[in-house]
């Protein structure tokens, strides 16, 4: 269910496309369901009902938070306002975004949910756990990374991440990301166990669904609240990294040519748009 909710997530907060995301998000969904359940036609219904519901509170009711903020936003990079204080603002009012489309979703996932079939859920968690595998042969190749490599690759990801965004950087932003790379913890281990954690306790809850009241408010309770199936030291790993990634962005922004800052309000704009566009339906 928290796979739901996280494709949802993507298709209405991410700027990629999403106008083309918002106006396909039936068929994008499902596309993406598709690897871990697949439902039959009358949970489809089911599904398509909530699915339309969730469209329209979403564009109702948050486009315009979106659209504040990005003006905001606009207005800051424009004036040359943005510093720490003004970044960290905006990060945090991105993730009450999500948390807020979290808490919509999940009860209505939940219900879902409990309507699944016993050979549906065995198919459901199967695929999870082949993608558990994959991911943890991939964090057996990044473990034999020297340290030197492993800040290179970060160094290079980071650089391309900011690229999308600024356009090309100049030497003296390169040499910040040189600069924060070794700040970032590596919290691969303990971001799989907080995963397997999570899933376990599904798993334990699909498998004693007795009661059907009892199990959609305990998997709304289970996807609501991620952090408590984080370890302390995943959770400190967490914060040590949002605040370096959160002084890095303040240099980086703070370095920003005239050129990369036109480039930025291009962006910008073109968000504005399309959630402009996206409001008429």
């Amino acid at each position: 269910m928290k796979k739901w909710i996280i494709v949802f997530t993507l298709m209405l907060v991410s700027g990629c496309s999403s106008k083309l995301a918002y106006d396909n998000i039936d068929w994008l969904v499902y596309w993406y369901m598709d690897d871990y359940v697949e439902l039959t036609d009358e949970q489809e219904d089911m599904f398509d009902a909530h699915l339309h519901r969730w469209i329209d509170w979403h564009r109702q009711e948050q486009l315009d938070l979106y659209l504040k903020q990005l003006q905001t936003l606009n207005r800051q990079v424009s004036n040359k306002q943005l510093n720490k204080e003004t970044i960290a603002g905006h990060l945090q009012q991105t993730r009450e975004h999500v948390a807020t489309l979290r808490q919509k979703l999940a009860p209505d996932l939940a219900q879902l949910a409990a309507r699944l079939n016993d050979e549906q859920v065995i198919y459901l968690f199967a695929a999870i756990e082949k993608e558990n595998r994959e991911r943890e042969e991939d964090l057996a190749e990044t473990m034999e990374e020297s340290d030197e490599e492993r800040f290179e690759r970060l160094t290079e990801e980071m650089e391309d991440n900011f690229e999308e965004r600024l356009g090309d950087l100049t030497d003296e932003q390169e040499q910040v990301l040189q600069t924060y790379a070794p700040a970032f913890h590596r919290s691969d281990k303990n971001w799989l166990k907080y995963r397997r954690d999570m899933q376990s306790d599904a798993r334990r809850l699909f498998a004693n669904r007795t009661n059907p009241d009892d199990f959609v408010q305990q998997l709304t309770d289970l996807i609501n609240n991620p952090d408590r199936y984080r370890s302390d030291e995943y959770l400190q790993q967490r914060e040590e990294n949002r605040e370096a990634y959160l002084d890095m962005v303040t240099q980086i922004v703070q370095l920003m040519t005239p050129r990369q800052r036109e480039h930025v309000v291009d962006e910008i704009n073109d968000l504005i748009e399309d959630i402009q566009d996206m409001q008429q339906g």
